[in-house]
């Protein structure tokens, strides 16, 4: 059974785009392009689960916000 994840984008200084995971603490990855990034989480997330077992978060993502102070 397929279980979907909450992914973080970002871009770092270099240019690379940048994946976090957020249900999979530690599990990340980059990528010139979007979908190679993508790509790559995939296989990530494959890695993550095939060698450690995934906390039972509850919880459900509602957003994700920028906030300039």
């Amino acid at each position: 059974m397929k279980k979907k994840y909450t992914v973080i984008v970002e871009e770092g200084e270099d240019g690379y785009l940048i994946s976090e995971v957020v249900e999979l603490p530690g599990c990340h990855t980059q990528a010139k392009s979007y979908d190679e990034l993508l790509k790559r989480t995939k296989e990530a997330i494959q890695l993550y689960l095939d060698v450690e077992k995934p906390l039972d978060i509850k919880t459900k993502f509602l957003s994700l916000q920028q906030i300039e102070v």
